[in-house]
């Protein structure tokens, strides 16, 4: 099997310790891969512009063919916005976004992740395969916010039913997220 690197983006307010996303990551480099999982700064209050900044800054990271990142949540959008911004020429391998929405949910804080309109021609100019996983039942994400982004990249959809957020906050479930290893796995 080739080896992949992957980027982890947790959520809001989240860290790297919190719900799938350690497990995640000890998984994939059992298996050989590269995996960065940053604690993006400001969290609490997710900024598009400050994020990208921060990814596009570590020179141990290198996004190329070989590149999948990962988001959940306000993470998810984060993706795709970085990929909006990565060099021209960059192409990575593939973005899974879990849970992802494209406006700020009616909560002040979220209004950061959408200071610039996203660029889908640019987006899907950086990535060659999009997957987006979502719950019928997510209480902050709608449905209709990952079918849109769906459509928009050319991207699968997977629903999952009555799985939330897929975070713990309902129970310990999602310390764990075997569906999302099998995904990544399948793309590298």
């Amino acid at each position: 099997m080739r080896m992949a690197q992957f980027l982890i983006l947790h959520g809001t307010g989240a860290t790297p310790a919190d719900n799938w996303f350690m497990w995640l990551k000890g998984a994939l480099v059992g298996k050989g891969h590269h995996v960065w999982l940053p604690q993006l700064p400001g969290a609490g209050a997710p900024d598009t512009d400050t994020y990208t900044k921060f990814l596009l800054s570590n020179k141990d990271f290198t996004f190329d063919e070989n590149t999948i990142l990962i988001g959940h949540s306000s993470g998810a959008v984060e993706i795709l916005h970085l990929l909006q911004h990565l060099p021209e020429g960059t192409e990575i391998k593939a973005a899974i976004l879990v849970s992802v929405f494209k406006d700020d949910l009616g909560w002040d804080n979220l209004s950061g992740l959408f200071t610039e309109p996203l660029d889908f021609d640019s987006i899907a100019a950086h990535c060659t395969s999009f997957t987006y996983i979502h719950a019928d039942n997510d209480p902050y994400a709608p449905l209709e916010h990952a079918e849109y982004f769906a459509k928009q990249t050319g991207g699968k959809l997977i629903t999952i039913e009555g799985q939330g957020h897929f975070n713990t906050e309902p129970g310990p479930k999602y310390k764990r997220f075997p569906e999302l290893l099998q995904i990544a796995e399948r793309l590298v």
